[in-house]
């Protein structure tokens, strides 16, 4: 795992910039760092060595496509000196590639090329990837398996080629920008055009396609002029997580998961989608075959993840994803070490930390753990909205930083439990439509009816009896969904609070209100593809598309990456998912359990008790920090200052606040409003790094 950056339009003197880049992000790789300039592009690379510990440098350059090529990489030591393989820092070639993540088949796609008579100098999965890409073109992608952002310049066509793995795994920013010497090129619409799967200009206007894993390598660039995308305010109210394409930075996309694109000679940028998750349920296979299936593929996949030259530890939480997950690691390697985090204020009760001790115990395995304390946890804020890059209203991500920060002082890779919720059907909330059908007898309107009396009156039930009335696409686009703003509160935060051309345009604040997309907008075109399936499954759709890359991997890389460490996710594998693509929904869910099939196969791992344990999430104690005066008047002061006052109604914020202090809980939109107003003033204000907290 590796950061890269990179821009065309480039030209020797340009040097400065792309180390300036590659500086910014220098916590996402330690071990080296390298920049190539040719041809008019500039590639830039920092490394976290895994594989091929001497020989996998970045960027790394092949002379020619021809099948016994040399190879070569201009990286360097810290310390300015060559690495090896590196022997010709000055070498160009006609292809070059910088690459984050992990081809974990590299060494059977090694093994296809070399029967073909394709020659490698080195033993990297990097290498495997830029002969496969020589080889096979974009077909590669279909047959990688792995987590995987990238670039491939062809100096002689002059394009470049980007792709991003299936699921959303590691991230992939880029900007298109004017071009140098360009009066009238390409900005931030040009951007916007290849959202949309294409943006071109003549050859004279030289737009600057710029690119990297953080986006805060992109603002180093100087074509880049900062600007708020309030569009994404709009929507991370709703959402709690950023959700468009485009970022919080107006005119920076993110590249979608399975996607791939091709930035031309003359500044055309093509995208197209490669890979596409679909359901084919097999309603003949038995429970038994199908529990079979399951631990066969997670097995597998564990087996894939384990390959490294380093040492790859495991998280250990008290859920069945990171035990299970763990427990068929420690049969890979008995000797594995796994960490764990909690908060002080559970500490003595039944938390993450004791049921993780006791399951490491039962399986003869390591374990690290700490208690998180009330006041590290509020110094590390700062810290983690500068490394996600865009505001995160999940608190669990603090926890995240922390179990990172252990586990980087023991290994440089460790395997988490993601994805397994969305695959297998873990969230309670997917068991919505099963409660709904005890109400299936009463007419809509009635019970549309009773929800709003019930909300009237403050009386528990009314989200049940509105969700009742209407299907998924009408109300679920987030798993944040009820804790979240909806588009009603939001608009009472917002109104009056947008962009003057924003208001202007609409002609009235109602016109305002209008004018701004519901979540449920952009939740549609994903629902319209598996339309013809049960509810709950197509939450999980959703869920695939919109929590688990916006909010659950995003802070998984950025955490993570924050102290050096790779975070692998066996879960998140194309062979995982042919299994779990043809579970069928009463092997996952129904009124009583989640992840049935998965806990039964995990049961051949772990015992009982932590099997069928009931899904709790991370519980982070700010429920109750926020009600303390302390907590309460600090954020009160962000909630009634000048930028509060900017984007928001304060009178509505100081409303919240004292509500949740009354007693009811109001905690995560509180959450939400500050983690976007210290970022803002992270990244807008104040324009500087946090200080990093003490270890």
């Amino acid at each position: 795992m590796c950061g890269i950056c990179g821009f065309t339009g480039a030209s020797e003197s340009d040097r400065p910039i792309l180390k300036a880049m590659c500086d910014i992000m220098a916590h996402r790789g330690p071990d080296g760092e390298g920049q190539y300039l040719d041809g008019g592009v500039a590639l830039g690379h920092r490394r976290l060595s895994l594989i091929d510990l001497e020989g996998g440098n970045q960027p790394m350059v092949r002379a020619d496509g021809g099948r016994d090529a040399r190879t070569t990489s201009p990286a360097l030591a810290l310390d300015g000196t060559p690495l090896a393989g590196a022997e010709d820092a000055s070498a160009t070639g006609q292809y070059a590639i910088v690459f984050n993540g992990e081809i974990y088949n590299y060494r059977d796609l090694r093994a296809e090329l070399e029967a073909q008579g394709w020659a490698f100098k080195t033993h990297s999965d990097t290498e495997v990837l830029l002969t496969g890409y020589l080889a096979w073109g974009e077909g590669v992608l279909s047959r990688l398996r792995g987590m995987f952002a990238f670039a491939i310049w062809n100096r002689e066509a002059r394009e470049l080629f980007c792709a991003r793995d299936f699921f959303g795994i590691k991230p992939f920013y880029y900007t298109v920008q004017k071009g140098k010497g360009a009066a009238d090129a390409a900005d931030g619409d040009a951007a916007a055009d290849a959202a949309d799967g294409s943006a071109g200009a003549s050859a004279a206007t030289a737009p600057q396609f710029i690119f990297a894993s953080e986006i805060k390598c992109i603002l180093e660039h100087p074509a880049y002029e900062r600007r708020l995308n309030e569009a994404a305010l709009e929507q991370y109210l709703c959402f709690q997580f950023s959700a468009l394409d485009e970022t919080f930075f107006k005119g920076i996309f993110k590249l979608p998961p399975a996607h791939c694109l091709t930035v031309r000679a003359d500044g055309t940028v093509e995208m197209r989608r490669y890979w596409r998750p679909a359901y084919d349920f097999d309603e003949r296979r038995s429970r038994k075959d199908t529990v079979d299936a399951i631990d066969k593929a997670l097995r597998e996949s564990v087996r894939y993840h384990n390959v490294a030259d380093v040492e790859v530890g495991s998280f250990l939480s008290s859920g069945i994803d990171s035990s299970y997950m763990a427990a068929c690691l420690a049969k890979e390697n008995p000797a594995i070490k796994t960490f764990t985090v909690g908060f002080a204020e559970y500490e003595g009760e039944r938390d993450e930390i004791s049921w993780a001790r006791e399951l490491a115990d039962e399986l003869g395995i390591e374990n690290d753990s700490k208690h998180i304390g009330e006041d590290e946890y509020w110094e590390s804020l700062p810290r983690v909205q500068w490394h996600m890059d865009e505001p995160s209203a999940d608190p669990s991500a603090v926890a995240l930083y922390f179990v990172d920060q252990i586990a980087a002082k023991r290994v440089k890779a460790v395997l988490s439990g993601e994805g397994a919720d969305e695959f297998f059907g873990g969230y309670r909330i997917y068991q919505t439509p099963f409660a709904n059908k005890k109400l299936a007898w009463a007419p809509k309107g009635l019970l549309r009816g009773a929800s709003k009396a019930a909300r009237a009156l403050g009386v528990r039930g009314a989200n049940y009896l509105a969700r009742a009335s209407e299907t998924p696409e009408d109300w679920y686009y987030t798993n944040a969904n009820g804790v979240a703003f909806s588009p009603e509160e939001r608009e009472r935060l917002r109104a009056g609070k947008r962009a003057a051309g924003a208001d202007a345009n609409a002609g009235s604040a109602a016109g305002a209100a209008a004018a701004v997309p519901t979540p449920q907008s952009l939740t549609a075109p994903v629902y319209a593809e598996v339309a013809h399936l049960d509810e709950t499954t197509r939450m999980q759709y959703v869920d695939l598309h919109f929590w688990l890359v916006g909010d659950i991997l995003l802070k998984t890389d950025k955490m993570s990456m924050a102290h050096s460490l790779e975070s692998r996710v066996p879960f998140l594998d194309t062979q995982v998912f042919d299994i779990a693509r043809t579970v069928p929904l009463v092997f996952k869910v129904d009124g009583e359990q989640t992840k049935i099939a998965l806990r039964e196969a995990s049961e051949r791992a772990i015992p009982h008790d932590w099997a069928q344990k009931e899904k709790l999430g991370f519980p982070v104690p700010v429920v109750n920090w926020l009600r303390q005066e302390r907590y309460y008047n600090m954020v009160k002061e962000w909630f009634t200052g000048p930028e509060a006052k900017r984007f928001f109604n304060t009178d509505e914020l100081v409303r919240l606040l004292d509500e949740h202090k009354a007693g009811a809980d109001r905690s995560r939109k509180i959450w939400i409003v500050y983690m976007f107003l210290m970022w803002y003033r992270i990244y807008f204000v104040d324009r500087t790094v946090p200080e990093k907290p003490a270890a």
